[in-house]
């Protein structure tokens, strides 16, 4: 097989700059076709004079910026608001690596499904909130889903080659985030910088404020529901503060079978894209005797009421995961803008949830007419 062509959405973000650091050291076995990023335009001109990719995509202020300093390239500039659906799509494509965060992503995840091509998300908005539509769309046309988030790899390897007869459950860990050991007294009293230092990973705000929060771990028990076919009762998250076993499952006899590994995307990004090769990575590896211990807690829902809602939304299904999701990516923004404090986020994001009438078994129109309800609902609440 000649090289595997790869669309990248979200291409200057975090897991979209250490995808690109995986292709590069396996130039030989992959070719970037496509980039895409929305403000900014300098490192992704960068990575076009890198790569070279045929397309890329990216606002309309970008694609002014892209003409004047490309010169004669021959990339072809799209726009990110109108073309990605049509660029996953593309018959040269094989695999899509979902980079890019928020719901936004579901348009170009659901083409690229529909296109049957092998499709690697790092983005979990798309599967919480349209999960089902997207697993049914993947299996009508025989696309592939290997997830790039660690613990959603984690299981994926774990599962692979059993019997899902004889799975009892998952063990979802969580490092705990920036606040674990941090009263909850003095949560508003922590600075967005304070918030943003996560111990463990280096990542997006939005996902960090999320995993500070355990919201983040909430949206991946509903993801590992939709992506492994499971009930909420299989799926029990552990606090693993060492954040080097990525998730285990259990099975029937007793048995766990965990993986771990050093906390770095590019292993489970390097996995999704080689798949079902593993090769070199050329990073550390894993030292237990440097280590010394793995911890393991229960995670406090008192403090932490983000994950209990998240529980509860999972339960009720329908339109409810998208309800969660938007008010919560509302709710992040103005944290983030310092329109509010931390704790007013989860504040919010209840009242809304609460206030919304679940629609169950919802067409793809109802999910997204209910996303955008709950953008305006929440605007609403947090200018009141």
């Amino acid at each position: 097989m000649g090289l595997k062509k790869v669309v990248i959405l979200g291409s200057t973000g975090s897991i979209g700059i250490s995808t690109l650091k995986v292709i590069e050291r396996f130039s030989n076995k992959f070719k970037v076709v496509g980039l895409t990023a929305y403000n900014n335009f300098k490192l992704l001109e960068r990575q076009i004079r890198k790569f070279s990719p045929t397309h890329v995509a990216v606002s309309t202020k970008g694609v002014e910026y892209l003409k004047k300093h490309l010169g004669a390239r021959q990339t072809r500039i799209l726009n990110v608001e109108e073309d990605l659906e049509s660029l996953v799509a593309l018959k040269c494509v094989d695999i899509v690596v979902i980079a890019m965060r928020g719901s936004a992503a579901l348009g170009p995840f659901l083409s690229a499904i529909r296109a049957g091509k092998t499709v690697a998300p790092a983005n979990k908005e798309a599967l919480v909130i349209a999960g089902d539509i997207l697993i049914s769309e993947a299996k009508r046309h025989k696309a592939t889903i290997i997830p790039v988030d660690s613990e959603q790899s984690a299981i994926f390897q774990c599962l692979e080659g059993r019997n899902r007869g004889e799975l009892k459950k998952i063990h979802l860990t969580a490092s705990g985030g920036a606040l674990l050991d941090v009263p909850k007294s003095r949560f508003d009293h922590l600075s967005v910088n304070q918030i943003l230092n996560h111990p463990r990973w280096k990542m997006g705000k939005k996902i960090t404020v999320d995993s500070a929060m355990l919201m983040n771990k909430g949206f991946e028990i509903i993801e590992t529901k939709v992506l492994f076919q499971l009930s909420i009762d299989q799926i029990q998250v552990v606090v693993h503060p060492e954040a080097i076993i990525h998730s285990m499952a259990e099975f029937k006899d007793g048995s766990i079978i965990a993986q771990l590994s050093i906390t770095d995307m590019r292993l489970p990004i390097q996995y999704a894209l080689t798949y079902p090769e593993r090769l070199e990575s050329g990073l550390k590896p894993t030292n237990f005797f440097e280590l010394g211990q793995f911890n393991f807690k229960k995670p406090d829902t008192n403090k932490f009421p983000a994950l209990a809602l998240s529980i509860h939304v999972g339960r009720r299904g329908g339109t409810l995961p998208s309800v969660l999701n938007a008010a919560d990516e509302v709710a992040v923004d103005a944290f983030l803008n310092k329109k509010i404090k931390f704790s007013d986020i989860y504040r919010i994001v209840e009242k809304i949830v609460l206030r919304h009438r679940t629609i169950k078994n919802p067409t793809l129109k109802k999910i997204l007419e209910t996303d955008q309800w709950t953008r305006q609902e929440t605007e609403r609440l947090i200018f009141r």
